[in-house]
């Protein structure tokens, strides 16, 4: 049931489409304009949208007549264009800043954003349920983490370190939704 290489193979994924470090400076702002994140609350609510959708997602797909390896390719293309966004620093998936730091901004869309849901139906797609919720399980325990040392984490890696970050996410990110593509593409057909 579960499996180790799966979990660390979809947690990676995760990782790279939450993309929780390139967001350190979007939360960091928010954080000097509002004074403080609840970094617990965001979390939880995040990782129960990202659940949820785990599950709910395929019978919204089938109730409007979209079968998971369709979706599948269509969500390649999203990973697709989310890591050319990583690696070129094109933005294309990229909220304003808001306003304020409730849940809204940052659960929903920073973190379990829209790419960050059609990659899990995606995955979905490929990988055991169980590994999934793993997965999603110890990003949000990252997420956390990030969330509370957001100041720390921006004082040791600078501008160049989150940079690099990015740009070597992005790379995985790339391959994977070369991957996922070529792996539903032909039950299309």
């Amino acid at each position: 049931m579960f499996d180790l290489k799966e979990i660390i193979t979809v947690g990676m994924i995760l990782f790279a489409v939450i993309d929780i470090v390139g967001s350190i400076p979007i939360i960091i702002s928010l954080r000097k304009s509002v004074g403080h994140i609840q970094s617990e609350k965001a979390t939880i609510v995040a990782g129960i949208i990202m659940i949820a959708f785990l599950f709910l997602g395929e019978q919204i797909l089938t109730l409007i007549g979209i079968d998971i390896n369709s979706f599948a390719v269509a969500g390649s293309f999203i990973i697709f264009f989310i890591s050319l966004d990583l690696i070129l620093g094109i933005t294309l998936f990229r909220e304003d800043t808001p306003d304020t730091a409730s849940i809204v901004p940052i659960a929903f869309p920073l973190i379990a954003g829209a790419g960050t849901l059609t990659t899990i139906l995606t995955l979905r797609a490929e990988f055991n349920l169980a590994n999934i919720i793993v997965a999603i399980i110890i990003n949000m325990i990252v997420v956390y983490a990030v969330l509370k040392s957001s100041g720390f984490l921006e004082r040791k890696l600078g501008n160049s370190g989150l940079n690099v970050l990015r740009k070597v996410f992005g790379v995985v990110l790339l391959a994977i939704a070369v991957k996922i593509f070529s792996a539903n593409i032909q039950n299309l057909f």
